[in-house]
């Protein structure tokens, strides 16, 4: 038996696509608009899709806040982050380092595991072609994740009907985040991970549901 899950980025916008909505008959519903300004989050997601774990959303986020122009800033990262209502940990983009930190925690690998550690079941992680999941950082961390027992396999192109995280990412933005437009990036960061959190609980009652009709039924 084996472990599968799918692998994928989304990003989040101030203001969220609109979507259908219930109102008052003969009145108009608005929705504000923020402009962007350099402001989003970005979330790194891994669905599981088959083996004990089936049914697992597991994802981390962070926010990313306007570049300076100046060619000395004059605040720290910290302070910078700090100015959004966020940690310097809270924001950045989803590196190469960030990918394989990721890799690893799904893997399940403890903080305090020595470099033999090994899973006891196999784990296939799908993901697409995205540059950063080819690059070097992901390629030389390959051989170590290879013996854990993490193979990493690689979708077609320009296929994302092949990933199963997909249909996540698309209910959590058309369904899971009633407001839809922020004007603070912490604001919206916060929403977006309540929403992840919540939607992780809805997939693994699903699953469990799913599974247990399955077994009445053999």
């Amino acid at each position: 038996m084996i472990d599968l899950c799918h692998l994928d980025e989304a990003g989040f916008a101030l203001t969220l696509p609109t979507t259908y909505s219930w109102y008052p008959q003969g009145q108009r519903l608005r929705v504000p608009y923020q402009a962007p300004q350099g402001r989003r989050v970005n979330v790194i997601g891994a669905y599981f899709t088959h083996g004990p774990g089936a049914g697992r959303l597991d994802f981390r986020s962070w926010a990313v806040l306007p570049k300076s122009r100046a060619k000395k800033p004059r605040t720290t990262p910290a302070e910078r982050a700090a100015a959004h209502g966020l940690t310097v940990e809270e924001v950045g983009p989803i590196d190469a380092e960030r990918l394989v930190s990721f890799l690893w925690q799904i893997a399940g690998r403890p903080a305090e595991a020595t470099p033999a550690w090994r899973r006891v079941r196999p784990l296939v992680i799908a993901l697409d072609n995205y540059s950063v999941h080819t690059g070097q950082t992901v390629a030389a961390a390959q051989p170590l994740l290879a013996a854990a027992n993490v193979e990493l396999v690689y979708l077609a192109r320009y296929c994302p009907e092949q990933s199963d995280i997909e249909p996540v990412w698309n209910d959590v933005k058309a369904h899971q985040i009633p407001v839809r437009s922020f004007a603070q990036v912490a604001d919206l960061k916060h929403a977006v991970d309540d929403a992840l959190a919540l939607k992780a609980q809805l997939l693994q009652h699903a699953h469990s549901k799913t599974t247990n009709l399955q077994r009445l039924a053999a």
